[in-house]
């Protein structure tokens, strides 16, 4: 173990600009897409060329709105294009496994949005698609690409927090109930879980990595998908992870990761750019904030694009800050929870 430090080791985040460049497609042009590519266009060098939806006059709107160049009315069709290096999906939970493995069968790289699937099972499909293609694929758990968590992840591995024994994180947001509304829908694979836990659930495998067993309690609502959960993971030697998530009124959405030398208190939202504290045993402290440059909130999704270029530059399949290997297992713990809830993968 290494003793308090007096200054943080440096970021090693891959740069917004300067690196290498992918010429990107989207299949769904929502909400999260056009968060995903406004932020693209303006804080990096990679571009969006193509759009691709069910309906040509929301992909037409979508592309005039963001300025980008080629519009197809079909998913298959934007796969099709051989100028078109990288596939960003975009489109509701329930469609990720089908178009991921569309898009890999068209020699095309895949960043899917979280989660990547509905299931661990679907996920291992995606995963040995690439694999069988010789293929990058990546869930878009963009959090983890934020320079802050590559700060956080050298403190872990240098020692700096001693023997971690407890991590917790909450991401909640109160949502109006509807039954048609994705979050509420079963067929669209709706439910706080993978929506909105996944995120602390994955913060814990990121610090302590898959657990030995999970514990799952909550609450589903009427169209029979989560509405709450609190789960506990546990380990080997006793240590512990804690994360709750729920969509009927909105939290402090931290995260906390104890350890026998020292603690880390990431600020809310503990997602997004921003900022954390160590603090020693002693109560020492020691602050680290997100340059200005990193963005507000989801702005930061803009960190996991230039990072998916490089490495696909550099030859790799897979995000070493975020590997295939660990959304799958986040979602095996998604599954077990879900389970043990009611409201199991299909």
């Amino acid at each position: 173990m290494n003793s308090f430090p007096t200054v943080f080791p440096a970021s090693t985040a891959i740069p917004l600009r300067g690196g290498a460049t992918l010429k990107w497609g989207v299949l769904g042009p929502g909400t999260i897409a056009n968060t995903f590519v406004t932020t693209l266009h303006a804080n990096s060098d990679q571009r969006m060329l193509g759009v691709g939806s069910r309906s040509l006059e929301r992909a037409s709107a979508f592309a005039a709105k963001h300025g980008i160049p080629n519009v197809y009315g079909s998913y298959e069709a934007l796969v099709a294009d051989p100028d078109i290096d990288v596939v960003y999906i975009a489109a509701p939970h329930s469609e990720h496994r089908d178009l991921a493995l569309l898009a890999l069968a068209a020699g095309k790289h895949v960043l899917v949005e979280k989660p990547i699937a509905l299931s661990a099972a679907e996920a291992r499909e995606i995963a040995a698609a690439a694999t069988a293609a010789g293929l990058f694929a990546a869930e878009a758990m963009w959090t983890r690409f934020l320079p802050k968590s590559t700060v956080i992840r050298q403190l872990l591995d240098d020692g700096v927090l001693g023997d971690v024994r407890l991590t917790s994180a909450e991401l909640s947001f109160k949502f109006g109930f509807d039954p048609e509304h994705r979050l509420y829908n079963r067929e669209l694979g709706g439910g706080a879980l993978l929506d909105l836990g996944v995120y602390p659930l994955s913060f814990i495998h990121f610090v302590m990595g898959a657990p030995d067993a999970v514990h799952a309690s909550g609450s589903l609502c009427s169209t029979g998908v989560d509405e709450q959960a609190a789960i506990t993971l546990e380990y080997a030697g006793g240590a512990q992870g804690f994360a709750a998530t729920t969509v009927l009124a909105s939290g402090s959405n931290g995260a906390v990761i104890t350890g026998t030398s020292a603690r880390i208190e990431v600020q809310p939202n503990f997602i997004a750019p921003g900022g954390f504290t160590l603090i020693s045993a002693d109560d020492e402290r020691l602050d680290w904030h997100d340059e200005p440059s990193s963005g507000n909130f989801t702005e930061g999704l803009v960190w996991q694009a230039a990072a998916v270029a490089q490495h696909i530059a550099d030859g790799r399949t897979e995000a070493p800050e975020h590997p295939m290997s660990t959304a799958i297992a986040v979602l095996e713990t998604i599954d077990d929870a879900r389970t043990q809830l009611g409201y199991p993968p299909r």
